[in-house]
Formats: structure tokens, C-alpha cells, sequence
């Protein structure tokens, strides 16, 4: 169960930016912000996400994170927010992993590779 995870950056207000579009597509919206971060929270359960700079001398190393969506629309939604500014790596569609997985990825800004993912898609 997560309850909150960081993603480090070396642009932080345009980071935020582009995961205020692109959270916004799965119900979360911008919560608490400092100067050393943003926090991105979905009211429904409670996960946030963090936008926080990189620590002064720690280079930024691209991750991989995924969210789940409540539908395909939702998927494609996402999608679609994460490429103005982001890259395709991935568009909507099933996937191989198991029956009823149907996720997009994107690459950000700064490379890190986001996912949403369904796990009951039925065509």
C-alpha cells in the first residue's frame, strides 16, 4: 500500500506543471507546496505524489512509476496529457503481462518512464 512517493528533478516548476496535467487525469490534484516541493494527492485513497528537486551533488537518475487508472478511457487520458511534454514510450493498449492488462507509457521531461495501467480490461 503506498502512502506517498518522491520524484526528484532538476526543473521543479516545470515538472509540477506537466504532473499537475497529467496527475489530474487519474483524480489528483495539487496539494500542499513549498519551495522544496509539490505535492500531488488523490482525495479518494489518499496517495500523493511528490515533486521535490534534486539534492544538491545527487544526479537524477530516471525511475519507473506507475499508476493505476479506473478505466481505458482513463489510460488514454493519461496518455495523451503526458505527451505535451513528454515523449511516447508506449501507447494505450493491451499488454502481454496478464489477461486484462492495458496500460500506456510515456516518458517525462526528464526520462522518467510513467504508466497507467488497468488490470480488468475486457475488449
Amino acid at each position: 500500500m503506498l502512502d506517498h512517493l518522491i520524484i526528484r528533478v532538476n526543473d521543479l516548476d516545470g515538472m509540477a506543471a506537466y504532473y499537475e496535467r497529467v496527475m489530474g487525469t487519474l483524480g489528483y490534484h495539487k496539494g500542499v507546496e513549498y519551495p522544496g516541493g509539490v505535492q500531488f494527492v488523490n482525495d479518494e485513497d489518499g496517495d500523493a505524489v511528490w515533486i521535490s528537486p534534486a539534492k544538491e551533488g545527487v544526479p537524477v537518475a530516471p525511475g519507473h512509476y506507475v499508476w493505476r487508472a479506473k478505466s481505458a478511457e482513463a489510460v488514454r487520458a493519461f496518455y495523451e496529457a503526458a505527451l505535451d511534454g513528454g515523449t511516447d514510450n508506449g501507447a494505450p493498449g493491451p499488454r502481454d503481462y496478464h489477461p486484462g492488462y492495458y496500460a500506456c507509457f510515456a516518458l517525462d521531461p526528464e526520462g522518467n518512464n510513467i504508466e497507467a495501467v488497468i488490470h480488468d480490461y475486457q475488449a
